[in-house]
C-alpha cells in the first residue's frame, strides 16, 4: 500500500483474496504434507469439542488433508496452486461502515498534531513467575524474548562477516555436499551402538563391500540417486516440467441400493425412496455412532435441508402402498436401520481373517497399481492423492457452518488433466469426458476439479516423498533461514512504527509485532457463504478485549474453524494502539485493523525480502527458537530419556508458536491404562524379590525387609485382578498364535491342526492359575526358570526397573503434550534439519522422531547434514 492511500479510507469489501489464509493446503497438497495441524492456541479458554484435531500422516505419520479457500465465483486458475494473496483494487478494500470523524483516530491528522503526547514504548518484560499455577506459556515467555535477542545479534551483518571469516569451512546454503561415490542409505544414517563399532579388519571387509556396492551401482545409472537438494537452484524457474505422463485418477466405485428389507423411516412408517436420495440417506445412517456429528444441530439442520432437496429432485418418497410420504421433520426421521445394516457390514469386515484381508488388500493394490506412479522429466515419481473422494456428507473442522452439507458424486466431466503434450491421455471412464486436457508446465498438479460445497478447487499433487514435494519444502525453510538475516531490521521498524503518525503505517507495524511475536496468522476476510473465520488483519471488535495495564484476550475462530483463545501480555504502546484501534465509533462486527488487507501487509512484508509472507515468521519462529534450544541442550541418559528431552524442546516452540490441541476424549483412559501397565510391571519386580527369598530366606535380613515390601498402592485385591487379567491376556495370546500357525499350514497346503491341539496349548493358562491361587494362600512366590538364580534374578529386576523407568518417562511426556501439537511444530514448522542433527548429536536413532513415511518425506533432510549444522 503506497502512501498515497493513507488518506483514503479501505472500502468494505464482499469478498476478499479467494487465496484464503496464508497457511492453506490444498487436497492433501499442502506446503509439507504434514499432520496436521490445527495451529490452535488455547491457553486459558476450554474449548467445547469432543476429539483432538491432530494430522496424521499418511502411513502411520501425521498427515491432513487441507483444502484451500476460494469463493465459488472464483475466476479458475491453472497455475501451480499457492496461498499467497493477490493485491486488491481500492474499490474493493474494506471499511468500517462510520465514518472516522475523532481526530486521534482519524488518519487525516498525525497523531503527533492531535494534542497529545505519545508515551515512550517501552519493550515488553515478563519475567520468571514462581506461581506453580502460571501457565508455561508466560514462563517461557522471557526465554523467548532472549533467543529473539540472540537471533537479532546472530544476524547482524557485520557479525556474521566475522563469524564467515572465522568459520574456513562454512556449507554451501546450509547443504552438506558429498562426493557421489559416498552415497549413504537411511540405514547408514542410523547412528551405531558402540558395541557395533567395526575392528580394523571388519573395516576393511565393509569398505571392500562398499567399494562392491558402487561399482555395481556404477553399471546400472538407472539406480543412481537423484541428490537434488545438492543442486539447490533446480526448480527455480517457472517450468516445473519437460515431460509428464500419468494414468489419470481412480474413481469411487458406484452406489449399490440396500436390501429391500432395509428402509428408512419416517413417523415409524418404512419408506421407498430413489437410489440417489436412498444413498444421501445412507450417508447419514451409517455414522450414527459419530455422535458429535449427527447430534449437532448445525450438521442436523444442514443435512435434512440437501437432503429434502434431493427428494424432491428424485420424486419423493413413498410407502409400501406406494402413496407418496411428505419428509418434513428430521426428528420422524429413523435411520436406525440403515445404521444397523452398514454397522454389521463394518463388523464382518473386521472379522474376515487376516489372510482374506490381505487378498483383499492385494486385489485392490493391484487395481490402482498404475495410477500410484507417474513420469515426470523421465523419473518415477509417486502420486500423492490419486483417488477421486467419494460422495459423502461434509464434516469440516471446528464449528465449520456448512457441516453437514452433502459432497456430490465428482463426475469425469468435472475433471481438468494435466499432462505433457506428447503423452497418451488417459482414458476417462466409458461413456463420459474429461471437462478439458491442460499442458500447463508451471502447474504441479496432474488433475483438478471444483467440489460443490465451498467452491474449493481439489488437485491431484505428487506425493510428499517425491522430488518435487521435497523441493517445496526445502525452499519452505531455506527462505525462513533466510529471514533471521532481515529480521533484526523488520522488529526494529515496527517497534518504531508503533508510534507512527499515519493510522495506517500503526495498523501495520501493530499487525506485524502480533504475527511475529504471538504467530497469529495473518487471516483473510470470507466470503457471505465461506466460514466466518479470523485471522490478524480481519480481528473484528469482539475478538479482542484489553486488560489494563497491557493484558490481551484473543478469542475467535481461527484457520479451519478451530477456537483460538490466548491471553498475552503485549508491549505497552501495542496496547494503547488497539484501544485507539477499538475507539468508538467503532463497534461489535467491526474490524481492528480497518486501514489494512493481508495482500497489503504482504506487500509491504516483500520489501525486506523477496518472498517475504506473515506465515514464513511462524517458520523461522519455530525453526529459531528449537535452533537455539538445541545448542544448549545436553541430553544425556538412554534413548527414552533423550526422546524426552527433545520433546521437551519441542513442546516448548509448540506452546511459543500456539500449537495447541484439546484434549481428546480417550486421553484419560489411555493414561489409566499405562498407571495400569506401570502397576503392573512393579507387581513383576516384588514377584522376582519373593523368588530371591525362595531361593534365600537370609536375604531379608542381609537387604532389609523394606526391599522385599510390596508398593503401597498394590493391594491383594488389586493383585487378584491382575492376575485373573494377565490369564485372560495369555489364553488370548495362545489363541491367536494357534490361529495363525492354522493359516500358515493352510497356506502350505497342509492340514489344519485340530481343535485338542489348541486344548493342549491352553493347559499352560490352567498352570497359571494354580500357581497364582497357590501364591496367594500361602504369600510366597516360588522361584521360576530355568536354573534360578539369585545373581539372575538381580539382573531381572534390574532390566526390569530399567522399563519401569522408561514407561513412565513415556506416561510423563504423554501428559505434558496432552494440550500441545508436538506433530505441527515437527513436521510443519520445525526444519527437519534440526531433527536430523538432533539424532546425529546425541546418537539417537531417526526412527525415534520421524516414521516410515516422514524419513521419506524428509529423506533430503537426513542425507544433507551432519550434527554441525546450523538453521
Amino acid at each position: 500500500m503506497s502512501s498515497s492511500d493513507d488518506d483514503t479510507p479501505l472500502v468494505k469489501m464482499n469478498g476478499r483474496s479467494s487465496g484464503g489464509q496464508s497457511d492453506v493446503k490444498v487436497n492433501g497438497a499442502a506446503d509439507t504434507n504434514g499432520h496436521v495441524d490445527p495451529g490452535v492456541s488455547i491457553r486459558f479458554g476450554p474449548v467445547q469439542k469432543d476429539e483432538d484435531v491432530e494430522m496424521n500422516d499418511a502411513n502411520g505419520a501425521s498427515a491432513s488433508k487441507r483444502k484451500a479457500r476460494s469463493s465459488a465465483n472464483q475466476a479458475q486458475s491453472y497455475a501451480e496452486p499457492e496461498s499467497s494473496e493477490e493485491d486488491e483494487p481500492l474499490s474493493k478494500r474494506r471499511r468500517t461502515s462510520v465514518k472516522h470523524e475523532d481526530p486521534e483516530t482519524d488518519d487525516d491528522v498525525p497523531l503527533a498534531l492531535n494534542g497529545r503526547k505519545l508515551p515512550k514504548a517501552s519493550e515488553t518484560a515478563i519475567g520468571e513467575e514462581s506461581d506453580s499455577d502460571v501457565p508455561i506459556e508466560r514462563k517461557l515467555a522471557a526465554e523467548k524474548k532472549k533467543i529473539q535477542v540472540k537471533g537479532e545479534k546472530d544476524a547482524d551483518p557485520s557479525a556474521q562477516a566475522t563469524k564467515s571469516a572465522a568459520s574456513g569451512k562454512k556449507q554451501a546454503n546450509g547443504v552438506k555436499k558429498e562426493p557421489a561415490s559416498a552415497k549413504q542409505t537411511l540405514k547408514q544414517v542410523k547412528a551405531e551402538p558402540k558395541s557395533a563399532q567395526s575392528t580394523p579388519a571388519k573395516k576393511n571387509a565393509k569398505a571392500t563391500a562398499l567399494k562392491k556396492e558402487e561399482s555395481e551401482e556404477a553399471e546400472e545409472p538407472e539406480e543412481e540417486e537423484y541428490r537434488w537438494w545438492e543442486d539447490p537452484t533446480k526448480g527455480d524457474g517457472t517450468i516445473k516440467w519437460t515431460t509428464l505422463e500419468h494414468n489419470g485418477v481412480v474413481f469411487p466405485p458406484p452406489y449399490e441400493p440396500l436390501p429391500k428389507h432395509v428402509k428408512m423411516k419416517y413417523d415409524g412408517i418404512p419408506v421407498d425412496l430413489h437410489p440417489e436420495a436412498e444413498e444421501v440417506a445412507g450417508f447419514f445412517g451409517s455414522m450414527l455412532n459419530s455422535t458429535q456429528h449427527t447430534e449437532n444441530p448445525t450438521f442436523q439442520k444442514n443435512f435434512f435441508a440437501d437432503f429434502k432437496e434431493i427428494l424432491k429432485k428424485t420424486g419423493g418418497a413413498k410407502d409400501q402402498k406406494g402413496n407418496k410420504v411428505d419428509i418434513k421433520e428430521f426428528s420422524k426421521c429413523d435411520f436406525q436401520p440403515i445404521f444397523q445394516y452398514y454397522d454389521a457390514q463394518r463388523q464382518e469386515k473386521k472379522a474376515l481373517p487376516p489372510a482374506e484381508k490381505k487378498r483383499l488388500k492385494a486385489e485392490k493394490d493391484a487395481q490402482e497399481a498404475p495410477y500410484m506412479y507417474c513420469m515426470w522429466d523421465g523419473r518415477k515419481q509417486k502420486v500423492g492423492n490419486f483417488r477421486v473422494e467419494p460422495p459423502s456428507l461434509f464434516r469440516g473442522r471446528g464449528e465449520h457452518p456448512k457441516t453437514g452439507r452433502v459432497k456430490a458424486r465428482v463426475q469425469p466431466e468435472q475433471i481438468t488433466i494435466n499432462i505433457g503434450k506428447e503423452a497418451r491421455v488417459p482414458p476417462p471412464p466409458e461413456g463420459h469426458k474429461w471437462k478439458e486436457v491442460k499442458h500447463d508446465q508451471e502447474g504441479t498438479w496432474l488433475a483438478m476439479w471444483q467440489e460443490n460445497i465451498n467452491g474449493n478447487y481439489k488437485y491431484v499433487m505428487l506425493a510428499a516423498n517425491s522430488d518435487v514435494k521435497g523441493q517445496s519444502d526445502y525452499k519452505k525453510f531455506e527462505k525462513a533461514r533466510e529471514l533471521k538475516k532481515h529480521i533484526a531490521r523488520i522488529r526494529k521498524d515496527y517497534q518504531k512504527n508503533l508510534k507512527h503518525e499515519l493510522m495506517v503505517e500503526r495498523q501495520k507495524a501493530t499487525a506485524v509485532y502480533l504475527i511475529d511475536q504471538f504467530a497469529l496468522r495473518a487471516g483473510n476476510e470470507k466470503g457471505e457463504d465461506e466460514a466466518e473465520t479470523v485471522g490478524c488483519c480481519s480481528l473484528k471488535y469482539e475478538n479482542v478485549t484489553l486488560k489494563p495495564p497491557n493484558k490481551v484476550i484473543f478469542d475467535f475462530l481461527g484457520k479451519d474453524s478451530i477456537r483460538f483463545y490466548d491471553e498475552v501480555e503485549v508491549d505497552p504502546q501495542v496496547f494503547k494502539n488497539l484501544k485507539i484501534f477499538k475507539k468508538p465509533p467503532k463497534k461489535e462486527g467491526d474490524e481492528i485493523f480497518d486501514r489494512l488487507t493481508t495482500s497489503a501487509l504482504n506487500k509491504h512484508l516483500s520489501q525486506y525480502m523477496p518472498g517475504l509472507t506473515a506465515k514464513v515468521f511462524r517458520t523461522y519462529n519455530a525453526s529459531h527458537t528449537m535452533s537455539e534450544l538445541l545448542k544448549s541442550m545436553h541430553a544425556t541418559g538412554n534413548n527414552a530419556e533423550k526422546v524426552k528431552a527433545y520433546n521437551d524442546a519441542n513442546r516448548k516452540v509448540a506452546i511459543l508458536c500456539n500449537h495447541k490441541r484439546t484434549v481428546g476424549a480417550a486421553h484419560a483412559h489411555q493414561m489409566e491404562k499405562m498407571s495400569e501397565r506401570i502397576k503392573g510391571q512393579r507387581y513383576q519386580k516384588w514377584r522376582l524379590k519373593q523368588m530371591m527369598l525362595d531361593l534365600d530366606p537370609s536375604l531379608k535380613k542381609k537387604k532389609g525387609a523394606q526391599f522385599f515390601e510390596l508398593d503401597e498402592d498394590i493391594d491383594k485385591e488389586w493383585i487378584k485382578e491382575h492376575q485373573a487379567f494377565l490369564i485372560e491376556e495369555q489364553a488370548q495370546k495362545i489363541k491367536k498364535k494357534f490361529e495363525k500357525d492354522n493359516e500358515k499350514l493352510l497356506a502350505e497346503g497342509e492340514k489344519e491342526m485340530k481343535a485338542s491341539e489348541l486344548e493342549t496349548r491352553l493347559e499352560a493358562v490352567k498352570e497359571l492359575e494354580k500357581k497364582f491361587n497357590k501364591e496367594n494362600k500361602t504369600g510366597k512366590v516360588e522361584a521360576e526358570g530355568r536354573s534360578p538364580t539369585v545373581e539372575k534374578l538381580e539382573a531381572s529386576i534390574t532390566k526390569l526397573q530399567q522399563r519401569i523407568e522408561n514407561m513412565e518417562l513415556q506416561a510423563q511426556d504423554k501428559e505434558d503434550n496432552k494440550e500441545v501439537a508436538l506433530g505441527t511444530s515437527k513436521i510443519n514448522y520445525i526444519d527437519p534439519r534440526l531433527t536430523v542433527v538432533f539424532s546425529k548429536k546425541f546418537k539417537v536413532p531417526i526412527e525415534k522422531f520421524f516414521s516410515k513415511s516422514l524419513r521419506e518425506k524428509f529423506e533430503w533432510a537426513i542425507k544433507s547434514v551432519d550434527e554441525n549444522w546450523e538453521f
